[in-house]
């Protein structure tokens, strides 16, 4: 149960949130690790069973660690499950966000269709958003910011799930209320008003955390251009692009 293991985790399965917690201070490393691991654990859980009822345990076994590890109990035997309660610990970190993302998974579980732009929205920030919300507290912020958190990351949010898309299609799910391409121009719309909206913001230790969006804007920008891209897999930027632009960003101390 240590660091490196959370790390390994999230360099295999979020090379993105891997480069942004690479560029933040080794102090914060060790807060974000945890957190990013724990995203991938409970992402996975629908996905590596066709038996919804042992998904379910699996989402309500991460729901059980949650709360021991907030009531400051021994942490399981699992490569994530240390880190992720030392973190829960020391930051006291807000068991109602942690319930948020385990419930959000369970749309991936079930199936279920959404009716409107709004209720895309919702669901990424339900996710993606209390991700956020989480390791920005672990670094410092303070929890009257959660609001500001949450427009500041539903940009990257929605930028992930475009890059999602297709693998989503191909699995038999819904990832739209409507499917049409106005649609995908609405949604990448919101996230860049939203992104606009806190660019300005000074997030203070928290940076890093805010840092992990670092690619929303170029995505949304080309979704709009080209929401084709999104369905087609195409929305991806070069690599030489996607790091030279986290480097800025890390060397300018911005997200």
């Amino acid at each position: 149960m240590t660091l490196t293991a959370c790390a390994e985790l999230v360099e295999k399965g979020d090379p993105d949130r891997f480069l942004a917690a690479m560029s933040a201070p080794p102090e914060a490393r060790e807060r974000l690790f945890p957190l990013y691991a724990f995203n991938l654990e409970i992402a996975k859980a629908p996905w590596i069973t066709k038996e919804p009822m042992i998904a379910q345990m699996r989402l309500q076994w991460w729901q059980d660690i949650v709360g021991e590890a907030a009531e400051g109990a021994e942490p399981r035997a699992h490569e994530v499950a240390g880190p992720l309660a030392s973190v829960i610990q020391s930051a006291k970190l807000p068991v109602s966000v942690f319930s948020t993302m385990i419930t959000a998974r369970y749309w991936d579980l079930n199936g279920d269709l959404f009716t409107s732009e709004e209720d895309v929205i919702g669901h990424i920030d339900r996710s993606a958003g209390s991700l956020m919300v989480l390791t920005a507290l672990a670094l410092g912020a303070s929890e009257d910011q959660e609001a500001d958190i949450r427009e500041a990351a539903i940009a990257s949010g929605i930028a992930n799930w475009f890059m999602a898309v297709p693998a989503l299609e191909a699995a038999g799910r819904k990832p739209f209320a409507h499917g049409t391409l106005a649609e995908v121009k609405n949604i990448a719309d919101y996230g860049l008003r939203m992104l606009d909206k806190q660019q300005s913001t000074d997030f203070g230790s928290a940076t890093p955390a805010l840092r992990a969006g670092w690619r929303a804007r170029a995505l949304l920008k080309k979704a709009i251009a080209d929401p084709q891209a999104v369905p087609e897999g195409r929305l991806d930027t070069s690599e030489f692009r996607r790091k030279g632009s986290l480097m800025l960003k890390a060397a300018a101390g911005r997200w």
